[in-house]
């Protein structure tokens, strides 16, 4: 469970009584996106022909634009998350980075959900040795492509979920 039980209004759109505006709401989307097709050739390389963590990821991009629908986009993030089911370690983090990716359009706080599933996929392809060394360089390179306009609610936002997310946000 990646998500609080106590909804942050800052990642709840106004039109749902928070305080997200959906310029925000796509930057977060697209940030997610990122994440996860950082990570998606884990997968592609065990499931070549399975396109349904790519999808996911271009569905979120089409939301954004405005191409598909918020539920179409969610879809495609839990199609994503099927081709994850009978997987493990590596593949099955970055099928699970595009399905949370995919899911953001219709609840923004899904953004860390992909980058912390992006960051456990790329921990689990690295040696043991190199682990740690890796999780920080992926948590800094996500940080990297932060947006200004949502880096402090990113980062706050990391700090208040970090122990739900596996504490991969220690960077």
């Amino acid at each position: 469970m990646i998500l609080p039980k106590v909804r942050d209004p800052r990642l709840v759109t106004i039109r749902r009584g928070g305080t997200l505006t959906d310029s925000d709401h796509h930057l977060l989307a697209l940030w997610a996106a990122t994440c996860a097709e950082h990570v998606l050739p884990l997968f592609e390389s065990v499931r070549p022909g399975d396109p349904r963590p790519r999808q996911a990821i271009e569905h979120a991009r089409a939301w954004v634009r405005g191409e598909v629908k918020m539920m179409e986009a969610r879809a495609a993030g839990g199609h994503a998350m099927g081709a994850a089911r009978d997987l493990s370690g590596a593949a099955r983090h970055a099928a699970y980075a595009a399905g949370q990716a995919g899911a953001v359009a219709h609840v923004a706080e899904h953004d860390l959900g992909a980058a912390a599933y992006a960051i456990k996929a790329a921990v689990a392809a690295a040696p043991k040795e190199e682990a740690e060394v890796v999780r920080r360089a992926e948590c800094e390179w996500q940080r990297a492509q932060l947006p200004k306009a949502i880096r402090a609610l990113v980062l706050d936002d990391q700090h208040q979920r970090n122990t739900i997310c596996w504490s991969v946000f220690d960077c």
